[in-house]
Protein backbone atom coordinates (compact mmCIF):
# COMPACT_ATOMS: atom_id res chain seq x y z
CA UNK A 1 0.00 0.00 0.00
CA UNK A 2 2.86 2.49 1.12
CA UNK A 3 4.81 1.70 -2.38
CA UNK A 4 1.50 2.67 -3.97
CA UNK A 5 1.00 5.27 -2.86
CA UNK A 6 4.64 6.21 -3.15
CA UNK A 7 4.74 5.72 -6.76
CA UNK A 8 1.53 7.88 -7.39
CA UNK A 9 3.19 10.73 -6.14
CA UNK A 10 6.14 9.95 -7.68
CA UNK A 11 4.18 10.50 -10.87
CA UNK A 12 3.24 13.81 -9.73
CA UNK A 13 -0.27 11.96 -8.00
CA UNK A 14 0.37 14.37 -4.64
CA UNK A 15 -3.35 15.98 -5.40
CA UNK A 16 -4.55 11.95 -5.50
CA UNK A 17 -3.46 10.84 -2.76
CA UNK A 18 -3.98 13.71 -0.54
CA UNK A 19 -7.61 13.15 -1.11
CA UNK A 20 -7.17 9.54 0.31
CA UNK A 21 -5.79 10.52 3.42
CA UNK A 22 -8.08 13.83 4.08
CA UNK A 23 -10.94 11.36 2.93
CA UNK A 24 -9.88 8.93 6.00
CA UNK A 25 -9.21 11.91 7.95
CA UNK A 26 -12.89 12.72 7.69
CA UNK A 27 -13.79 9.19 8.42
CA UNK A 28 -12.08 9.31 11.57
CA UNK A 29 -13.04 13.00 13.02
CA UNK A 30 -16.70 11.81 11.72
CA UNK A 31 -16.33 8.36 14.47
CA UNK A 32 -14.71 10.47 17.25
CA UNK A 33 -11.25 8.77 16.36
CA UNK A 34 -7.56 10.14 16.96
CA UNK A 35 -5.41 10.75 14.27
CA UNK A 36 -1.84 12.11 13.81
CA UNK A 37 -1.12 13.51 10.82
CA UNK A 38 2.39 14.00 9.52
CA UNK A 39 3.41 16.70 7.00
CA UNK A 40 7.04 16.35 5.74
CA UNK A 41 8.42 20.26 6.27
CA UNK A 42 12.16 20.17 4.62
CA UNK A 43 14.48 17.90 3.04
CA UNK A 44 18.02 18.29 3.23
CA UNK A 45 20.45 16.11 0.71
CA UNK A 46 19.26 13.25 -0.59
CA UNK A 47 16.14 12.23 1.31
CA UNK A 48 13.56 10.14 -0.40
CA UNK A 49 10.29 12.67 0.05
CA UNK A 50 9.70 16.05 -0.46
CA UNK A 51 7.95 18.67 0.91
CA UNK A 52 4.48 18.73 1.05
CA UNK A 53 4.18 14.83 1.12
CA UNK A 54 1.89 13.39 3.64
CA UNK A 55 0.83 10.68 6.06
CA UNK A 56 -2.32 9.77 8.67
CA UNK A 57 -1.26 7.67 11.45
CA UNK A 58 -4.30 6.08 13.34
CA UNK A 59 -3.93 4.76 17.08
CA UNK A 60 -3.47 0.94 15.70
CA UNK A 61 -0.33 2.73 13.83
CA UNK A 62 -2.50 2.19 10.83
CA UNK A 63 -1.17 4.71 7.72
CA UNK A 64 -2.52 6.31 4.37
CA UNK A 65 0.02 7.99 2.82
CA UNK A 66 3.87 7.79 2.81
CA UNK A 67 6.34 10.79 3.36
CA UNK A 68 8.77 8.94 1.69
CA UNK A 69 9.20 5.53 3.21
CA UNK A 70 12.18 3.34 5.09
CA UNK A 71 14.09 3.75 8.46
CA UNK A 72 13.33 7.72 8.70
CA UNK A 73 9.18 6.52 8.18
CA UNK A 74 9.59 3.96 10.57
CA UNK A 75 10.66 6.60 13.21
CA UNK A 76 8.24 8.68 12.15
CA UNK A 77 5.27 6.48 12.26
CA UNK A 78 6.65 5.69 16.10
CA UNK A 79 6.45 9.30 16.81
CA UNK A 80 3.17 10.13 15.70
CA UNK A 81 2.00 6.85 18.33
CA UNK A 82 3.42 8.48 20.57
CA UNK A 83 2.40 11.72 20.02
CA UNK A 84 -1.54 10.20 19.70
CA UNK A 85 -0.46 8.67 23.41
CA UNK A 86 0.36 12.11 24.44
CA UNK A 87 -2.03 14.31 22.59
CA UNK A 88 0.88 16.54 21.65
CA UNK A 89 1.66 17.66 18.16
CA UNK A 90 5.81 18.05 17.12
CA UNK A 91 8.54 18.87 14.66
CA UNK A 92 11.22 16.07 14.46
CA UNK A 93 14.39 16.22 12.29
CA UNK A 94 15.58 12.36 11.30
CA UNK A 95 18.82 11.75 9.50
CA UNK A 96 19.42 9.32 7.08
CA UNK A 97 22.91 8.08 6.53
CA UNK A 98 24.67 5.33 4.64
CA UNK A 99 24.48 2.76 7.00
CA UNK A 100 20.88 2.97 8.00
CA UNK A 101 20.20 3.59 4.29
CA UNK A 102 21.73 0.38 3.46
CA UNK A 103 20.08 -2.96 1.76
CA UNK A 104 17.19 -0.32 1.41
CA UNK A 105 17.49 1.27 -1.87
CA UNK A 106 17.74 4.87 -0.56
CA UNK A 107 20.52 7.19 -1.49
CA UNK A 108 22.42 8.11 2.26
CA UNK A 109 23.01 11.63 3.64
CA UNK A 110 19.31 12.60 4.05
CA UNK A 111 17.24 14.81 6.07
CA UNK A 112 13.78 15.20 6.68
CA UNK A 113 12.27 17.70 8.71
CA UNK A 114 8.30 16.53 9.70
CA UNK A 115 5.43 18.27 11.57
CA UNK A 116 2.98 15.57 13.74
CA UNK A 117 -0.12 17.05 13.92
CA UNK A 118 -2.21 15.20 16.51
CA UNK A 119 -6.26 15.80 15.69
CA UNK A 120 -8.15 13.89 18.28
CA UNK A 121 -11.72 14.79 19.30
CA UNK A 122 -12.21 16.39 23.25
CA UNK A 123 -11.41 14.13 26.16
CA UNK A 124 -15.03 14.26 28.26
CA UNK A 125 -15.71 14.08 31.60
CA UNK A 126 -18.84 12.03 32.61
CA UNK A 127 -20.14 13.01 36.00
CA UNK A 128 -22.92 10.76 37.31
CA UNK A 129 -24.64 12.95 39.87
CA UNK A 130 -25.15 16.19 40.22
CA UNK A 131 -25.05 16.83 44.35
CA UNK A 132 -22.50 18.55 46.13
CA UNK A 133 -18.89 16.89 45.02
CA UNK A 134 -20.12 17.21 41.10
CA UNK A 135 -20.24 21.22 40.82
CA UNK A 136 -16.92 21.60 41.73
CA UNK A 137 -15.78 18.04 39.81
CA UNK A 138 -17.11 20.17 36.73
CA UNK A 139 -15.69 23.59 37.36
CA UNK A 140 -12.22 21.79 38.04
CA UNK A 141 -12.68 19.32 34.70
CA UNK A 142 -13.42 22.51 32.56
CA UNK A 143 -10.16 24.20 33.97
CA UNK A 144 -7.88 21.19 32.89
CA UNK A 145 -9.98 20.64 29.29
CA UNK A 146 -12.48 17.87 29.42
CA UNK A 147 -15.94 18.42 28.15
CA UNK A 148 -18.34 18.36 30.97
CA UNK A 149 -21.35 16.26 30.90
CA UNK A 150 -23.80 15.86 33.97
CA UNK A 151 -25.93 13.22 34.79
CA UNK A 152 -29.24 12.95 37.17
CA UNK A 153 -32.66 12.24 38.31
CA UNK A 154 -33.56 15.46 39.84
CA UNK A 155 -33.60 18.32 37.17
CA UNK A 156 -33.38 20.43 40.82
CA UNK A 157 -29.88 19.38 40.56
CA UNK A 158 -28.86 19.09 36.93
CA UNK A 159 -29.11 22.23 35.33
CA UNK A 160 -27.35 25.02 33.52
CA UNK A 161 -27.65 26.97 36.45
CA UNK A 162 -25.68 24.70 38.51
CA UNK A 163 -23.42 23.52 36.44
CA UNK A 164 -22.66 26.29 33.41
CA UNK A 165 -19.75 24.48 32.49
CA UNK A 166 -21.36 21.49 31.34
CA UNK A 167 -22.11 20.82 27.56
CA UNK A 168 -25.06 18.91 28.42
CA UNK A 169 -27.03 18.03 31.57
CA UNK A 170 -29.03 14.81 31.15
CA UNK A 171 -31.77 14.83 33.63
CA UNK A 172 -34.33 11.43 33.54
CA UNK A 173 -33.09 7.73 33.79
CA UNK A 174 -29.45 7.22 34.50
CA UNK A 175 -28.82 4.05 33.28
CA UNK A 176 -30.83 5.17 29.88
CA UNK A 177 -28.68 7.83 29.73
CA UNK A 178 -25.66 6.18 29.72
CA UNK A 179 -26.36 3.58 27.54
CA UNK A 180 -27.20 6.53 24.83
CA UNK A 181 -23.95 8.20 25.60
CA UNK A 182 -21.35 7.51 23.51
CA UNK A 183 -18.29 6.39 25.92
CA UNK A 184 -15.14 6.01 24.19
CA UNK A 185 -11.48 5.41 25.41
CA UNK A 186 -11.65 9.44 25.83
CA UNK A 187 -13.68 9.03 28.31
CA UNK A 188 -13.86 9.57 32.35
CA UNK A 189 -16.62 8.64 33.97
CA UNK A 190 -16.84 9.25 37.75
CA UNK A 191 -20.22 8.19 39.72
CA UNK A 192 -21.21 10.29 42.93
CA UNK A 193 -24.67 9.48 42.68
CA UNK A 194 -26.26 9.76 45.96
CA UNK A 195 -27.51 6.27 46.50
CA UNK A 196 -26.14 2.46 46.23
CA UNK A 197 -28.52 2.03 43.93
CA UNK A 198 -28.15 4.24 41.69
CA UNK A 199 -24.06 4.07 41.88
CA UNK A 200 -24.56 0.05 41.29
CA UNK A 201 -27.14 1.06 38.06
CA UNK A 202 -24.52 3.09 36.72
CA UNK A 203 -21.37 1.33 37.10
CA UNK A 204 -23.23 -1.35 35.45
CA UNK A 205 -24.21 0.42 32.60
CA UNK A 206 -20.78 1.80 32.21
CA UNK A 207 -18.17 -1.12 33.29
CA UNK A 208 -17.83 -2.70 30.14
CA UNK A 209 -17.45 0.22 28.05
CA UNK A 210 -14.50 1.95 26.94
CA UNK A 211 -14.13 4.54 29.14
CA UNK A 212 -10.77 5.28 29.66
CA UNK A 213 -11.15 6.13 33.65
CA UNK A 214 -14.42 4.41 35.48
CA UNK A 215 -14.21 5.65 39.35
CA UNK A 216 -17.28 4.98 41.95
CA UNK A 217 -17.88 6.76 45.33
CA UNK A 218 -18.11 5.03 48.41
CA UNK A 219 -16.89 3.42 51.63
CA UNK A 220 -15.32 -0.39 51.17
CA UNK A 221 -18.28 -1.73 52.68
CA UNK A 222 -21.02 0.18 50.00
CA UNK A 223 -18.27 -1.24 47.09
CA UNK A 224 -17.94 -4.57 48.44
CA UNK A 225 -21.67 -4.83 48.34
CA UNK A 226 -22.17 -3.92 45.12
CA UNK A 227 -19.22 -6.06 43.34
CA UNK A 228 -20.54 -8.51 44.81
CA UNK A 229 -24.01 -7.65 43.66
CA UNK A 230 -22.69 -7.63 40.23
CA UNK A 231 -21.29 -10.78 40.40
CA UNK A 232 -24.10 -12.64 41.13
CA UNK A 233 -25.34 -11.03 37.85
CA UNK A 234 -22.69 -12.49 35.48
CA UNK A 235 -19.48 -9.56 36.11
CA UNK A 236 -16.31 -11.05 36.35
CA UNK A 237 -13.84 -10.04 39.40
CA UNK A 238 -11.64 -8.90 36.40
CA UNK A 239 -14.19 -6.62 35.02
CA UNK A 240 -14.66 -4.89 37.58
CA UNK A 241 -10.79 -4.96 38.85
CA UNK A 242 -10.62 -1.70 36.49
CA UNK A 243 -12.89 -0.01 38.76
CA UNK A 244 -11.43 3.10 40.91
CA UNK A 245 -13.42 2.36 44.47
CA UNK A 246 -13.32 3.80 46.50
CA UNK A 247 -12.18 6.91 44.27
CA UNK A 248 -9.60 8.96 44.38
CA UNK A 249 -5.79 10.00 45.40
CA UNK A 250 -5.10 9.74 49.09
CA UNK A 251 -4.42 13.69 50.32
CA UNK A 252 -6.63 13.65 53.56
CA UNK A 253 -9.34 14.81 51.74
CA UNK A 254 -12.46 16.21 53.38
CA UNK A 255 -14.77 19.32 51.90
CA UNK A 256 -16.50 18.68 48.41
CA UNK A 257 -13.82 20.44 46.81
CA UNK A 258 -11.00 18.30 48.18
CA UNK A 259 -12.93 15.10 47.35
CA UNK A 260 -13.60 16.34 43.85
CA UNK A 261 -9.56 17.42 43.44
CA UNK A 262 -8.19 13.84 44.57
CA UNK A 263 -10.99 12.43 42.12
CA UNK A 264 -9.28 14.56 38.97
CA UNK A 265 -5.80 13.80 40.38
CA UNK A 266 -6.66 10.26 40.20
CA UNK A 267 -8.38 10.88 36.77
CA UNK A 268 -5.03 12.25 35.90
CA UNK A 269 -3.14 9.85 37.25
CA UNK A 270 -4.44 7.46 34.87
CA UNK A 271 -4.50 9.83 31.90
CA UNK A 272 -0.88 10.18 32.17
CA UNK A 273 0.10 6.67 32.73
CA UNK A 274 1.52 7.56 35.86
CA UNK A 275 0.92 5.82 39.26
CA UNK A 276 -0.40 7.55 42.36
CA UNK A 277 -1.58 6.26 45.84
CA UNK A 278 -5.04 5.43 46.59
CA UNK A 279 -7.75 6.95 48.88
CA UNK A 280 -8.40 4.64 52.09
Amino acid sequence: MVRMLAKKILRGDLKVVQKEIYARLYQMVEEEKPAALITLLETVGSAPGKPGFKMLVDQEGGIVGTIGGGPVEAMAIEEALEALRTNTPKISTYTLDKEKAGGLGMICGGEITVFIDVLAPPETLIIVGAGHIAQPLAAMGKILGFNIIVLDDRHDFCNKERFPQAEQCLVGDIPKHLQNLQITDRSYVVIITRGHVQDQDALEQTLRSRAAYLGMIGSKKKVETIFKNLQAKGYSAKELEKVHAPIGLFIGAKTAEEIALSILAQVISVKSGVSGGVSS
